[in-house]
């Protein structure tokens, strides 16, 4: 029988402002832009060998067909307009440009600042997996739930 995965808590159930953004969704949006962030600088764009003869270390290089940044653009596209905010507001808040009472004014900001270009902004974010991490820690959230859960 299949484990189901630990539910984490929203919203005023965690002591923090409600989400328009699942915690879950953001827990993923950190794992896949880890994902991104251990890439390394691009050493033989064009070798054109096989993969076993440079020992598969293209498939750590940050080449503009990456899967994980195809797949986590995709994924923030997909987003609602108010998960898009919430996800920007969490960058925002995580960057420790501001604190957990600030959160309305900086959702806001982000509510006034929300374009066609969330993803490549975000993904533009240097360490943007440790910086949504922190954002949602400051509004009492984790994802040390639903990383076990999941790995």
């Amino acid at each position: 029988m299949p484990k189901t995965p630990p539910q984490l808590q929203t919203g005023a159930d965690a002591g923090g402002p409600e989400l328009s953004i699942s915690p879950e969704k953001v827990c993923f949006v950190i794992i896949k832009a880890r994902e991104f962030d251990a890439k390394a600088a691009v050493t033989d764009p064009d070798s054109g060998s096989n993969p076993a003869d440079d020992m598969g270390t293209a498939v750590l290089e940050d080449h503009s067909d990456d899967p994980v940044v195809e797949e986590l653009s995709s994924f923030i596209d997909s987003l609602s307009e108010d998960e898009q905010i919430d996800l920007v507001a969490l960058a925002w808040l995580g960057r420790n440009d501001a604190t957990a009472a600030d959160w309305p004014a900086v959702r806001e900001e982000a509510a006034g600042a929300h374009n066609e270009r969330t993803a490549r902004y975000l993904l533009g974010i240097p360490i943007l997996g440790d910086v949504l991490e922190e954002g949602l820690s400051m509004l009492g959230h984790s994802c040390e739930d639903y990383e076990i859960g999941r790995l």
